[in-house]
């Protein structure tokens, strides 16, 4: 910035005030400021700022996996709502591992962000008591739980497997099957599915390792099939998995609903145009996105919010396969 000044001819405050507040200097000034800027190519020390005026424009949310993710919509909402704010959005990657997780959590907190997001709640001792002792604002996303860190902005898997077997129920499935990736909220799904269907027993399940992808649901349901195991339909816990299901029946000549019916869980953009169209839970991850950012720029503006806990809900979009 001093070398800024001395290029321009003027204070290291005026350029200061170009950069920062450019409604404090002439129009002129403000012209030469930004084309020596442009010359240059001098950026901004934002760490070295933050530390001068004790303020971080920068949120950090971790979520587990960046690559077709149910969790696009809520990172594209959180960067669009933050950006309009004046801040901006880093994204790290913790995978479904704890132990990444906590590291990812220990180098932001050394970074002093002004808001931290989180994906779930179910998260190790060590970091709660991290995240709790820094001060930072801190939202969780995708999921309820009693006892949030800080904020929360999520709904109930437990639920949403509920509504699964419901539904399966009422289109009159009686030898059901479930496909599931193994992270954590997918088991509570599970088991909130399993227990629905009681006082069925020995429901088959196929675990795939998380993240899910489409050849994974493509083989569990081969694996079914292939060790003949009378089934006449499916709950895919993750809408790629369901994808994968529909591709290995038709493979198979098997008809859907007809011979199986299917739902699955998230409601990505194919869900939709998927043949048949696959029924599943809708989870509204714009808005999930959307209010978590609302919280954090009100918490860090104001110090307090009015609402800690909200519940988004999910919706059972019915379509062709169920």
């Amino acid at each position: 910035m001093s070398d800024l000044a001395a290029l321009i001819g003027v204070t290291k405050v005026t350029v200061s005030r170009a950069l920062n507040d450019p409604a404090l200097v002439s129009a002129d000034t403000l012209a030469r400021v930004r084309e020596a800027v442009r010359q240059t190519g001098y950026t901004p020390d934002l760490v070295a700022g933050s530390l001068a005026s004790n303020r971080s424009r920068l949120i950090v949310a971790l979520i587990p996996a960046i690559g077709g993710s149910v969790f696009q919509e809520t990172v594209e909402a959180l960067t669009g709502e933050l950006a309009a704010q004046g801040y901006q959005l880093l994204i790290g990657q913790s995978g479904y591992d704890d132990a990444r997780e906590d590291a990812l959590i220990d180098a932001v907190v050394g970074r002093r962000p002004a808001g931290i997001v989180l994906t779930g709640v179910m998260h190790s001792e060590h970091a709660r008591q991290k995240l709790r002792a820094s001060g930072i604002p801190v939202v969780e996303t995708w999921d309820l739980t009693r006892e949030p860190i800080d904020m929360l902005v999520g709904f109930s898997h437990r639920k949403a497997g509920e509504a699964a077997a419901r539904h399966l129920q009422a289109a009159g499935v009686t030898r059901p099957a479930v496909i599931a990736p193994d992270d954590r909220r997918a088991t509570v799904r599970v088991q909130a599915f399993l227990k629905t269907y009681a006082p069925l027993a020995d429901i088959p399940l196929v675990t795939v390792r998380a993240p899910a992808n489409l050849g994974d649901g493509r083989r569990a349901l081969a694996t079914l099939l292939d060790a003949q195991v009378p089934i006449d339909g499916v709950f895919c816990v993750a809408d790629i998995l369901g994808l994968g299901v529909l591709i290995e029946a038709r493979h198979r000549g098997i008809a859907v609903p007809d011979a199986l019916r299917v739902i699955g869980y998230g409601d990505p953009n194919f869900a939709k145009d998927t043949d048949p169209p696959l029924t599943t839970i809708r989870i509204d991850g714009t808005r999930i996105g959307t209010l978590a950012a609302s919280l954090l720029v009100e918490r860090i503006a104001r110090g307090e919010v009015a609402q800690r806990v909200v519940d988004v809900g999910f919706e059972l979009v019915r379509r062709e396969t169920s």
